[in-house]
């Protein structure tokens, strides 16, 4: 063979050679990818398992003596210590792995596959521990009572009520009674029943301190919107006794309380500090939460651009952990967008939304109570295309919210939707489809109005049931305290001493109870009336002010001026609809107020173009979003100027309205007029002119006095002389304070 055929020869063959080696380089990298795409998407459905609270206790076998002391780990970087009855709660997963140390006894090792109870018995002790008194059927009995109250906590209240009860019918240490408590308190959260919560968690700690109970003391207070008290609470807590995601948790309840004060600067340092803390050690739920809830400060602050960085973030981090919390978190972030009209970013957001919904709909059923139902989402995404001014696309999404929300039961959703429905075809033109979506409108509002008289009888209903099941309770842990000072006294008292305490005591107790529950039912009750009577007097002005208004429009047909009578009507059928519209709120926002003001100053300006002359003047200080005011609220002090000072002026007055900010919270709005004064219209006036004036004037100050009791002093009104002269005039200034 040539020299050269050889040298081809030997290419070829390490040509080959280097495409085998290149090829199987490349399927181990493949095999490499899929083995770890595999291992991601395990850690991925790992991460989506749900976490819970696993109960246990740590014993010595036999005997059933408590373990104090004694080292939790979990393998995901939880760790607590059992108290000194053995008792632990730890936050886990099925899956995981629980690690048992303590010197006495062989480490133990014990993985997750439910979250029922943990008993973990150690074999041959060396550590000496006094003997205890309990019986160990009443142990067993206890802690299947807690377990199966704890099981039915949001399923069925009652029924988990009734178990603690069972629990407590036992002869009960205090630890287990804290232990008991506690988890009634946790029951009442679920239900929002937050005094009884407060009240629940308070007993706990009386029996035994632990650090979960005063955290979840403070938070109750915080729902109960008891701030100051809430933010106490935290404070007491000892930093020191708390474990690395008790402290979290610590500053972030804080940090929410500092919020709902208003005391952003301190919310916001309380947030940076929990975040510092979760960073650290690597926990990274609370990571996501905090950047959450730093946003919203900045966000309530108005630093726009500071709270889309921390959303930014938190939806990257909320990504990471599981399908729920990422939903739970773009349709939070959505919510932003949508508040500083960044419609397009909220429609996407959603959209994502929507998808992830799907997901978890495929495991787990989503209440209609929870934000992230699918049709909401899909009446928000419609809503935002609705105000971006884009009718084609907002009509089916608001479609297809509307059919889920009938599917689904939720009228309110379904309400909205029908409504926005109307409101896009009426601007359409579709006239047909805006009757039948009217008449849809009119059906859910019967149907709605039907299940919330139902709501309202098992409202009451549940309390009943609620009370009677706590009255149980109360009479149990008053047994519990009582039988151990009876146990002291029987060596220095007799029988008969004992059970006059006894009585007194419970009777003493049963009828504070029973002066609470009558005193929210009086304060539920004052409520309610409050409300009807806000209606009544609401639909007491529109009347009113229909018949003034179609006075002018008889007017001007009866001077044959059909073209202004016909340009009045106009004028006035766009006021009355956004009168009706704002009819049924208790505020709207004071934006909305200043343009039915000045639609309807106009049209009295158009009837009294001779008598006088108008400005409205808002201070750029004050930001009318912001601010919340009564509808109707200013209207009838202007009619008042208009009717009975400026008309029967001699020559041509002025009506000027200012609205200026008086402190941070608070703005003034004065109505102001150069008329004849009240002195001389009241002269002026018939019998039967007087008597309508003061029903018109009674009415507002009825509202004024009732929204005062309801949101605490939020309205002030003055009226006096607004110049020495002989046109008086009058100067109406009115109050308004921020929520």
């Amino acid at each position: 063979m040539k020299p050269n055929k050889v040298c081809s020869l030997v290419q070829l063959i390490k040509s080959e050679v280097r495409i085998s080696k290149t090829y199987y380089i490349l399927l181990l990298f493949c095999l490499i990818g899929f083995l770890s795409f595999g291992q991601n998407r395990e850690v991925k459905r790992a991460d989506e398992k749900a976490v819970f609270t696993i109960r246990g206790s740590v014993s010595e076998k036999g005997t059933h003596k408590p373990y104090k002391n004694v080292e939790i780990l979990v393998n995901g970087g939880k760790y607590v210590t059992t108290s000194f009855d053995g008792t632990f709660d730890i936050q886990a997963k099925i899956g995981d792995e629980l690690i048992v140390k303590h010197p006495d006894f062989e480490t133990i090792y014990y993985t997750i596959k439910s979250n029922e109870r943990i008993n973990i018995e150690v074999v041959d002790a060396q550590q000496s521990i006094s003997r205890s008194s309990r019986n160990k059927s009443d142990f067993k009995r206890f802690n299947q009572m807690i377990d199966s109250a704890d099981a039915y906590l949001k399923k069925d209240a009652e029924r988990s009520i009734k178990f603690i009860g069972d629990a407590l019918n036992v002869n009960v240490t205090a630890a287990q009674s804290a232990e008991a408590q506690e988890l009634l308190g946790d029951i009442y959260v679920f239900w929002k029943q937050f005094d009884l919560a407060i009240s629940a968690y308070r007993i706990s700690l009386q029996n035994t301190e632990t650090a979960s109970a005063k955290l979840k003391l403070a938070k109750a207070y915080l729902n109960n919107e008891n701030f100051e008290t809430s933010i106490a609470t935290y404070k007491e807590i000892d930093e020191n006794t708390l474990s690395n995601y008790e402290k979290t948790v610590w500053y972030e309840g804080i940090g929410d309380a500092y919020l709902k004060s208003k005391k952003f600067d301190d919310a916001i340092k309380a947030y940076e500090d929990g975040l510092t803390v979760a960073k650290k050690h690597l926990i990274a739920p609370k990571i996501t939460d905090l950047n959450s809830r730093i946003a919203q400060v900045y966000s309530e602050q108005g630093q726009t651009s500071k709270a889309k960085g921390y959303f930014t973030n938190s939806l990257n981090l909320a990504k990471q952990e599981n399908k729920k919390r990422a939903v739970e978190e773009q349709v939070k972030v959505a919510e932003f967008n949508s508040e500083n009209a960044e419609y397009e970013s909220e429609i996407v957001l959603r959209k994502q939304a929507l998808e992830g919904i799907k997901d978890i709909e495929t495991d787990s059923i989503i209440s209609n109570e929870s934000p992230i139902t699918s049709q909401k989402q899909n009446y928000k995404i419609g809503n935002a295309y609705l105000l971006s001014n884009d009718l084609t696309n907002a009509i089916p999404y608001l479609e297809k919210s509307m059919e889920e929300a009938g599917e689904r039961g939720d009228l309110d959703v379904k309400l909205d939707a029908t409504r926005k429905l109307s409101e896009v075809n009426a601007r359409l033109g579709n006239t047909e489809k805006t009757i039948a979506y009217n008449e849809e409108y009119k059906d859910v509002v019967d149907e709605l109005y039907a299940r919330k008289r139902q709501e309202i009888s098992q409202a009451a209903r549940f309390s009943r049931n609620i009370a009677e099941q706590q009255n149980r309770i109360t009479s149990l842990e008053s047994d519990r305290a009582l039988s151990k000072s009876t146990y002291e006294l029987t060596q220095e008292r007799n029988k008969s001493q004992q059970l006059i305490i006894y009585s007194l005591i419970g009777g003493l107790i049963l009828l504070l109870i029973t002066g609470f529950l009558m005193f929210k039912y009086i304060k539920q009750q004052r409520l309610a009336n409050n409300l009807l009577a806000l209606k009544s007097l609401r639909s007491q002005m529109n009347p009113h002010f229909i018949f003034n208004a179609l006075n002018s429009v008889n007017t001007f047909i009866a001077t044959n001026d059909e073209r202004t009578a016909n340009k009045y009507l106009s004028d006035f059928s766009q006021l009355m609809r956004a009168v009706l519209e704002n009819s049924e709120e208790d505020f709207i926002p004071l934006k909305k107020e200043i343009e039915l003001l000045n639609l309807y100053t106009k049209l009295e300006h158009f009837r009294f173009q001779d008598k006088f002359d108008y400005t409205i003047d808002v201070d750029d200080a004050v930001d009318v979003e912001e601010f919340q005011i009564p509808p109707m609220l200013l209207q009838p002090y202007i009619e008042n100027a208009v009717w009975h000072g400026l008309r029967y002026k001699r020559d041509k007055g002025h009506l000027n309205i200012t609205i200026q900010p008086k402190s941070k919270d608070e703005i003034t709005i004065t109505i102001s007029d150069d008329g004849i004064g009240r002195s001389r219209s009241k002269a002026l006036k018939t019998d039967h002119q007087k008597k309508q004036n003061s029903k018109g004037m009674n009415n507002i100050k009825k509202r004024v006095a009732i929204l005062n009791e309801m949101y605490k002093d939020k309205v002030d009104v003055t009226i006096n002389d607004f110049q020495d002269m002989e046109d008086a005039g009058t100067k109406v200034v009115v109050t308004l304070k921020k929520d």
